[in-house]
Formats: C-alpha cells, structure tokens, sequence
C-alpha cells in the first residue's frame, strides 16, 4: 500500500529551516523575480524559494555556491566541475561540492521533496558541456 505523503506549507517550511539555522532573507531582484519570494543560506550556499499556487515550497534557483551575492550553478566539463555565475567562473572544490551536497539534502527534507538515488550519491550538475562533443548539439 503506498504511503501517504504529508506536504508542508511554506510557512512551516520557513519554520523548520529558521530552526535548522538557515539565514532566510528576501530574495535578491533576478530574472525570476516572484512576490514574496526568499534566499535561504548556510554553509555558503545559497537557493531561492516561493509559495506555490497550492501553498507548498516553490524552488525558483537551484542550490549552489554563493558567489559575490550571487547563487553559482555546477558546471561539468567531464574533466573537472566549476561554479559560474553571469559574470565568473571558477573551478569547484571538493568543499565546495559537500557544502552544496549536504545544503541540498537538508533544504530538501525541511520542505518534504522527494529524496532521488542518484542526488543521494553525491553533487548533481546543472550543465553538463563535455569537450569531445563541442559544436554538437
């Protein structure tokens, strides 16, 4: 029999995370900008959240790396993996990739979202650009 899940609203998500010690602060102006929206941080990580239209946790930017005020994304390049922003790019660290690993975990139990294999495992990447396949789309 499958098991009933119990989703929290945002209010009590914001609960949990300020208890967790989260910093939780309005989100920063960006492209996608949403009332009432807000950044959680710790560890130096960083990921915006909203309501969603049924009272649940939106997630509006992925888990990464704050990077001079803004929230980096994992970039894979097959040889190594490097945090970039709009305007920098650095390679990642293996302290770096804990810190987002065990940020992500966390953020996801606090709002009740599924718990996937392969993100269990280790650091997942946003982009993946691999050199032996460049000019391919």
């Amino acid at each position: 029999m499958a098991k009933k899940i119990a989703h929290r609203s945002f209010n009590d998500v914001l609960a949990l995370l300020g208890g967790q010690r989260f910093d939780v602060a309005p989100a920063q102006e960006g492209a996608k900008r949403t009332p009432n929206a807000v950044q959680v941080r710790k560890y130096g990580c960083a990921a915006e959240i909203a309501t969603a239209p049924d009272g649940t946790v939106e997630i509006l930017a992925r888990p990464g790396w704050l990077l001079n005020g803004e929230i980096a994304r994992v970039l894979d390049r097959g040889y190594q993996k490097f945090l970039k922003t709009g305007k920098l790019e650095i390679p990642a660290t293996a302290d770096h990739l804990r810190a987002i690993h065990e940020f992500t975990q966390e953020l996801n139990e606090a709002a009740g979202a599924t718990s996937l294999y392969n993100q269990a495992l280790g650091t997942t990447s946003n982009v993946y650009h691999y050199d032996r396949v460049k000019g391919r789309d």
